[in-house]
């Protein structure tokens, strides 16, 4: 038998994972993090007064958000999830402070797989990552997910590509899978002839897992995403039981 304790003002139960969201028009389509049906197991969403956008193109002031953020994190913890996430990228800025602020883990970035990434491949190899906007790719922001400042990782941005550009930069509305998804591959292609010692791939944005499978075909070199990285982390917090016969 177990015993259960309700937690004053709480609603629902049983998220294993819980991220913060900052606020996008952007329609989210299942394996993007903001579309619930992209995991196999309860997330539990939690909205914050920052504007994603503006944080992609470096417009907004990080430090402006960093008490949303936490105070978040630490809501998540007090409902009972057992680790925390986000839905942006280059909300790895907040990384140390979410991360001290709660007893839980916490994987702001789908940029803290980068150090992982290259202990995977040889030292003559590259890690190839596509982000949301290059722009945006400070030496603050590599800092804060324990990303060196060398050779070793090439980076690419999404930011020319124009329907990206509409659809998360400028948060038109609208979503063509098609043209996302060639414009993905495209772009992951591009960097491979750019930098032909990548032995593997990141796909940084939030909305990129859906196109990880067609990037995969095209290049032929592992691909990792945010998905990927939300799955393991969960499997970590929820050990998977095993059971068979012998």
């Amino acid at each position: 038998m177990a015993l259960y304790t309700a937690r004053p003002g709480q609603t629902a139960y049983g998220f294993p994972i819980g991220i913060i969201c900052a606020r996008w028009h952007i329609p989210f389509i299942p394996g993007d993090v903001n579309h619930a049906a992209s995991f196999d197991y309860p997330v539990r969403y939690l909205p914050v007064d920052v504007p994603g956008a503006d944080i992609l193109r470096g417009a907004a002031r990080p430090e402006r958000y960093t008490k949303d953020i936490v105070a978040a994190a630490r809501q998540l913890e007090a409902e009972g999830v057992r680790a925390i996430t986000s839905n942006c990228g280059f909300f790895g800025l907040w990384q140390r402070a979410a991360a001290d602020a709660v007893s839980v883990p916490v994987v702001m970035s789908s940029l803290l797989l980068v150090p992982f990434i290259r202990s995977l491949i040889g030292s003559d190899r590259k890690v190839g990552v596509v982000v949301a906007n290059s722009e945006g790719v400070t030496g603050e922001l590599l800092a804060a997910v324990g990303i060196g400042v060398d050779d070793s990782t090439a980076f690419a941005g999404m930011e020319s590509f124009p329907h990206f550009a509409s659809v998360v930069l400028q948060e038109s509305g609208k979503l063509d899978t098609d043209t996302m998804r060639d414009e993905v591959t495209r772009a992951c292609c591009e960097l491979l002839i750019d930098h032909p010692d990548i032995g593997a791939l990141l796909l940084e944005c939030s909305d990129l897992p859906v196109y990880a499978h067609a990037v995969h075909e095209a290049t032929g070199v592992p691909v990792f995403d945010w998905v990927a990285l939300i799955d393991f982390v969960e499997r970590t917090v929820v050990p998977k039981r095993y059971a068979g016969i012998y």
